[in-house]
Formats: C-alpha cells, structure tokens, sequence
C-alpha cells in the first residue's frame, strides 16, 4: 500500500489557492416542474390541515425571527424542502436572510419521513396564520420531472432502500393542499447560488456536490437543466488508471464512474480512513483532484459554464480547489481559449466553493416554492 500511495502522489501536480466570487446581477427566472392544488381558504388554514452535509442524523428545529430592521407586512412565505438520502431539512421563509423554521430530522422510512415533514410545514402554517403559500421541493434521485408522466413528481430507481417509486411531491401536495415545485437536490442548490450566491448574474453554470455521492445540476440560459431525465453527472464515466489505481470503484450501478471512484465513500473504502481524517498532504487527494478535473473538463467542453460551483462535504478541504483548477488548464491545453482557464487570477473566480453553504439546497426548494406560487411568471 506504501509503494501504491507514493507511486499515485507522483502523478499528480499542486496548484494555487482556492478563493470564492459573487457576480451582482441575478439570473433570468427558471423553469419548475410543478403540481398545482387549489389554495386553502383562510379558515382551512387556520385549523391547519416536507452538491448540505452538516449534522447528518441529529433532530432540529429552530424557529427565527423576522430579520431586524424589516418593515414587510404580512409577506407570502414559502415552503422548503431538502429531501436527502440522510436527513430531510425543512423551512419557511422567503430567501436567505429571512428563515423563519428551520427543522433537521434523518431520512428514515418514508411514510414517517414525509409525515414529519408535513407536521412541520402544517406547524409553521398555524403559526404564521396561515401565510404558506406553496412548497418547494429539492430530492435526491433519481426523479421523474415530466409533468405529463404518471410518476410525475416520484423518486424513482434510487438505490436507497424502501424509498424506489415513492410520490414525493403528491404526498406533499395532498396533505397541505398547496401547490408544489419540485425538482432534484442538486438543480435546487443551482437555483439558490443563481438567485442568492455564487452563481449571480450568470444564466449557464454548473453546480457539482461531492460527498457521499456525486450529483450535478446546473443552468443554461437561465433555465435549469431538464430533458429525458435530468442531469446525472456523478455517473459519467472517466479513464481510470487501474495500475496507478486498482480500486474498482464503489457505484452499485457502473462500479468506477465518477461518483464510484471520487466520492466520499469511494475515497474511505481506498484509503482505510473517512475523508475528513486524512491531511491535506496524502496521497488521496492528489488522486480526487485528478478524478474531479477530469469530470470538469467535459462538462466545460459540453455545456460552456460560465463558472463551476464544487460543494459537498469533500469539497470542505479547500485545497482541493487549486489542485483542481490546475489540473483542469492542463487537461484543457490551451483548446479553450477563455480567461477563465488561461488566466491564473481568473481562474481563481471559475471553479469555486458555494456562497450559500450547506443552506444551499433548502434555499432552493424555497426558490422552488416561489415559482410554484408564480407559475405564469416561469
């Protein structure tokens, strides 16, 4: 294993230092796939009839106050759901600086998952007097977004037990009568760093999560990514060396995809040690920078983004940021003639951490919401 771990450290190249930038302009409006119910009646609401890795597996819920200083009056609030593999994150709220719940609880069966879920947002209904307007949904996947589908609105083949062909969005949209936005995690956390964060001012990037497995979404010309399915960028395949890396990969579907190669999981099976225990100076990482740039530099030679969002829980170790940048200029070799990958200093603001953390996804389940609630504004 020695002679393994020095032979992988020799092939690859260190770079520079990772920085984040913000754009000020905010991107033209997206589309959203959405399931429409009539709105509650006051009274009804009255009598009250759900690529962030943070504390997976803990029960929270926060309430928050109105932001100090606000004078908005009675404002249409919106729903957020994060649906995860691990845990579920549900708020209500209008954007980033005005959350008023939070609540944090794991992804266990779905019948009890989602009907915490829904206790949660009728809760805040009651609460707010009845402001909720609509939900929003961001699920891990895979999802079926065809509006005209039957399963419309389903997780589908996921590999997470018990949770295949599971109607999200209708269990949602039944129980609290409001209409509902929906689409994947990964395109959510887009829309939210379009909006909000690192991402604004710009109608065509791409968000990529690295953590316990790999999912991309993104937009192009200011719509977010839709088609046959969605994007499924954590399972490109990549070249893998087998003699510089024999392990076989970790996807129970492809084996040594992207995401069976460089995700968290994939990283602890071949190293002997979760992520987060290994120093910035072991082997590992030169091997993820590699695998990570790989994965980049086809997504820029196929759909142009003007920047790369990496969030997730691998990407915390930010030197992996200038490993990737660098590695990504020499795969590229000068055939993309852009600032962004000649020029060192541009480089820098091209392939960047999130601006909205792990509050990303749920961010952009309430930016769902909002559409929801505009649908004519889509």
């Amino acid at each position: 294993m020695q002679s393994l771990k020095v032979g992988m450290a020799s092939l690859f190249v260190e770079s520079h230092k990772a920085m984040s930038v913000q754009s000020p302009e905010r991107p033209r409006r997206s589309s959203v796939s959405t399931l429409h119910s009539p709105l509650p009646s006051p009274q009804a609401s009255e009598k009250g009839e759900g690529a962030g890795e943070e504390d997976e597996g803990k029960n929270q819920h926060t309430l928050l106050g109105h932001p100090t200083g606000t004078t908005l009056r009675n404002p249409p609030l919106y729903g957020g759901l994060e649906a995860g593999g691990t845990k579920f994150v549900c708020a209500v709220g209008t954007g980033p600086d005005d959350l008023r719940a939070v609540a944090r609880f794991p992804t266990t069966t779905p019948q009890e998952t989602i009907h915490r879920a829904l206790d949660f947002f009728r809760e805040q209904r009651d609460r707010l007097g009845g402001a909720l307007c609509a939900i929003g949904i961001a699920s891990f996947g895979p999802v079926d977004l065809n509006p005209a589908s039957p399963t419309f609105g389903y997780i589908t083949s996921t590999p997470k037990p018990g949770w295949q062909n599971v109607d999200l969005a209708g269990e949602i949209r039944r129980g609290l009568n409001l209409p509902v936005g929906f689409d994947t995690d990964v395109n959510g956390a887009a829309l939210a760093e379009g909006l909000w964060g690192a991402a604004r001012g710009l109608d065509t990037f791409i968000y990529l999560t690295v953590g316990t497995g790999i999912g991309g979404g993104g937009m192009v010309s200011g719509r977010l990514i839709h088609g046959l399915l969605h994007p499924e960028m954590g399972h490109i395949r990549i070249p893998h060396n087998w003699q510089a890396d024999p392990f076989e990969g970790c996807c129970p579907y492809h084996g040594d995809c992207l995401e069976g190669l460089a995700c968290g999981p994939a990283i602890a099976a071949r190293w002997g040690a979760p992520p987060e225990d290994l120093p910035p100076d072991h082997p590992a990482w030169a091997l993820e920078a590699h695998y990570l740039a790989l994965a980049l530099a086809n997504f820029i030679c196929t759909l142009s983004p003007q920047r790369i969002i990496l969030g997730g829980g691998v990407m915390k170790q930010l030197h992996l940021f200038p490993r990737i940048r660098a590695e990504v200029t020499q795969l590229l070799n000068g055939y993309i003639q852009a600032p962004p990958i000649l020029d060192e200093e541009q480089r820098q603001a091209y392939i960047i951490p999130p601006a909205l953390g792990a509050q990303a996804g749920v961010l952009g389940a309430i930016a769902l919401a909002r559409q929801a609630a505009e649908p004519s504004a889509g």
